[in-house]
């Protein structure tokens, strides 16, 4: 039986009070509210997970500006705070005010829920993928990926939750992740895909080329690695089989995708959900979208990071060896640390 002390699944987040895109708190208390809304709407005990990392000084902690939840909602709130004494210790700190992937390895080691869900706290999840999360057939051993949908930053706050979801499905500009149809094209953005007569065709080359196209290099071409931060879902067991994401102390783009790499290293079956089971991600300034190639290359000089290529051999080797990535200590997501929780 699931309720606010055994929820079924625990959703990790991770934010600071910095106004990150210039309307950060909008966009979370969007985030906060629709997910209250959802749970209960749906009935689906979950527990919201927010690391709160390197909280500025003298700002408002995120529990504080953030809506609350009441004693019969579906949904529960734990505000876990790494303070700044524990950032400054890493490599970095000054060029990057918040590692989000290890913040997530925070919130993964410390849910309660069997199944944990990382995101991010500029999303709402349409229905029909709360409708899906609620009939609790998600399994061990998987690893479920959602599309991500842009949607304009004019979405205001004041609408209710219902009127943003109407919103957000009417006004999507960019859709983000593979089609489950045919996961293992390269593109399905081509002329062939735009026709519904072609799409039995379709389905059954991508049967094909699943059969007989098996290297490892096939395999991870059908790994739905675009926009992963945005909704990666897996048991918790899972998640700790896999070490959480590589706790790397640079910037976190493709960190995201080392997590998908690893579960599928270990065996772990991917299921992507279908194009309307999605979430809906809030446009905002100060991501990897880019102006120009130009804007790019500033941006890449500034903080240390990953290059695609090298996560893409990385993870070529550990997936033809069936190996961990193993570049996490044992007590990864600072599990042997009392960290301060606000409930």
């Amino acid at each position: 039986m699931y309720n606010s002390q055994n929820p079924y699944l625990s959703i990790v987040v991770a934010s600071r009070n910095d106004n990150h895109g210039g309307d950060m708190i909008k966009r979370m208390q969007i985030f906060v509210r629709a997910l209250i809304h959802q749970c209960n709407k749906f009935e689906l005990h979950c527990e919201l997970l927010l690391v709160e990392w390197n909280p500025i000084q003298n700002e408002k902690l995120l529990h504080e500006i953030l809506p609350s939840v009441n004693a019969n909602d579906f949904l529960t709130i734990r505000y876990i705070i790494v303070p700044n004494e524990l950032h400054q210790k890493l490599a970095f700190s000054q060029q990057i005010p918040l590692f989000q992937m290890i913040a997530k390895n925070v919130g993964i080691r410390r849910a309660k829920a069997k199944f944990v869900l990382c995101t991010n706290v500029d999303i709402i999840f349409s229905d029909e993928l709360f409708i899906e999360l609620s009939k609790k057939e998600l399994q061990n051993n998987h690893f479920y990926r959602a599309n991500r949908c842009d949607v304009p930053n004019t979405i205001d706050e004041k609408w209710s939750v219902e009127q943003q979801l109407e919103f957000c499905k009417n006004n999507i500009t960019k859709r983000n992740g593979k089609n489950s149809l045919y996961a293992n094209f390269y593109d399905t953005r081509g002329i062939l895909f735009k026709y519904r007569i072609l799409i039995p065709f379709l389905k059954l080359l991508s049967r094909i080329k699943s059969t007989y196209a098996t290297s490892v290099t096939d395999r991870l071409v059908e790994l739905d690695m675009d926009a992963c931060g945005d909704f990666t879902l897996m048991s918790k067991q899972n998640w700790i089989d896999i070490q959480g994401y590589p706790e790397l102390e640079i910037y976190s783009i493709h960190i995201d995708s080392m997590g998908v790499i690893a579960a599928s290293a270990l065996g772990f079956k991917q299921i992507i959900f279908n194009t309307t089971q999605c979430t809906y991600h809030m446009e905002h300034t100060g991501g990897w979208e880019f102006n120009t190639p130009i804007d790019k290359i500033h941006f890449y000089t500034k903080k240390p990071m990953l290059d695609w290529w090298t996560v893409r051999e990385a993870g070529i080797y550990i997936m033809e060896n069936k190996l961990k990535f193993n570049l996490n200590k044992e007590t990864w997501g600072f599990s042997n640390l009392d960290l301060q929780e606000i409930s």
